[in-house]
């Protein structure tokens, strides 16, 4: 090989270092982080909606949200390239709560060795401007310590306290040695009074071996507390048998559940065939109580999540009254791809007494938005749209009696 010629009027490498300015890097990333909290959030123009909710531009929480000192060492001697020390992956599934005059997001926050832990970013907007205070939440542990924790829902319940349902995971005790996947997923249990100092009860007792998305009914019903559950063993098939589970408990310090009664089924060649789970806490509304919740099936590209919703009787919280078919929210866009793509996940929502109604969502565990709806929407799109009729044949009967409505509606004039 013949070495190329060199340009003599070429430059030797300079052998001077440039030093690193601590300082500098230090500031862009405290402006980065500042105009990223500060970037006002508008929803997406009209041909991107569907007239039952509003998606918004940018996620209300990413990773880059997440503190610079929860993440960074800023001590310029002992982190002399401010290098990331302990990093976030993501920032997702956020239970919601308004309160003393901000809406408050309990995010779900991943760091880079996959651990979850739960952080509070609070905004006096609904669609912008969210920011992480004071620190991590401090779980205390009850018996087997908890390997990781995920998802809480926020209960302001009629007892005077806010619970929150997250799923606290442990290593499955009787995996085979090299297993080191199988976990067992229990409910656990916290609650505050003030958003700051939280307590940590026992872990719900059940007759299932698998507990998650469990939520807690923010009234009580016939004097107990009433949960949703999601009664499962450790392997799902699709069609046959749980869902979304009822259940009471006579008390919340320790909760213990019998019968779960399937108030909302896994349905074949559904939305929700292979799972569906609880979402958000219900919302009392006139007509009824209205649920956001999840739905789960498989595709030739893996497990699909959607969002979906229904309503149950107002004095019967466990009878569904209301199930409009298909989903509410699927991923689209740059929401499709993440670290687990092709999701969408709701564990959190806020109600206004204007009739307002915010719902947080996450996609491919990686990011959380926001769509912006009323109550009166939502219960519309509850009453008023089908059931799934569950054949190509009957579906097709419901499209055309819909086009021949609109079609004899154009006849007439409009």
């Amino acid at each position: 090989m013949i070495p190329a010629k060199r340009n003599p009027k070429s430059k030797a490498p300079s052998k001077t270092q440039v030093k690193f300015d601590f300082r500098r890097a230090l500031a862009l990333r405290m402006a980065a982080q500042r105009k990223l909290i500060a970037r006002k959030n508008r929803p997406l123009p009209p041909p991107r909606q569907n007239g039952i909710f509003e998606r918004y531009l940018h996620p209300v929480i990413t990773a880059e949200h997440v503190p610079l000192h929860w993440r960074y060492d800023l001590n310029p001697r002992t982190n002399p390239y401010l290098m990331e020390r302990l990093g976030i992956n993501a920032g997702f599934n956020a239970g919601a709560i308004y309160w003393r005059g901000k809406y408050h997001l309990v995010v779900r926050t991943e760091g880079l060795d996959r651990k979850s832990f739960f952080a509070i970013a609070s905004s006096a907007s609904p669609t912008d401007g969210f920011a992480f205070a004071g620190g991590p939440i401090r779980l205390n542990e009850v018996g087997e310590p908890t390997t990781n924790v995920y998802d809480m829902r926020l209960t302001e319940h009629a007892d005077g306290w806010i619970y929150g349902l997250f799923c606290a995971e442990r290593r499955d005790p009787a995996a085979r040695l090299g297993d080191t996947s199988s976990a067992v997923a229990a409910c656990g249990i916290a609650r505050t009074r003030d958003l700051v100092a939280w307590e940590r009860l026992a872990d719900l007792e059940s007759q299932s071996a698998q507990q998650r998305n469990v939520v807690l009914h923010p009234e009580f019903i016939d004097g107990k507390y009433a949960l949703y559950t999601r009664p499962q063993d450790s392997f799902i098939e699709a069609g046959k048998g749980g869902g979304i589970g009822f259940a009471l408990a006579n008390s919340m310090e320790r909760a213990v559940i019998g019968l779960e009664r399937i108030i909302e089924p896994k349905v074949y060649h559904t939305i929700k065939e292979s799972k569906n789970g609880a979402g958000a806490v219900p919302i009392r509304t006139d007509a009824g109580w209205l649920h956001i919740a999840h739905g789960v099936r498989n595709t030739a590209a893996g497990l699909r999540y959607v969002v979906y919703a229904f309503m149950c009787d107002l004095r019967d919280p466990a009878r569904v009254i209301h199930r409009p078919g298909g989903y509410l929210i699927a991923p689209q866009g740059e929401e499709r791809v993440g670290d687990v793509s092709n999701v969408i996940f709701c564990n959190g929502a806020v109600a206004r007494p204007n009739g307002d109604l915010f719902i947080y969502y996450a996609s491919s565990d990686t990011r959380l938005h926001v769509a912006a709806t009323t109550v009166d929407r939502m219960v519309d799109y509850c009453r008023n749209t089908p059931e799934d009729p569950l054949t190509s044949a009957a579906c097709v009967r419901q499209r055309e009696e819909l086009i021949a409505r609109n079609t004899a509606w154009v006849k007439r004039g409009s």
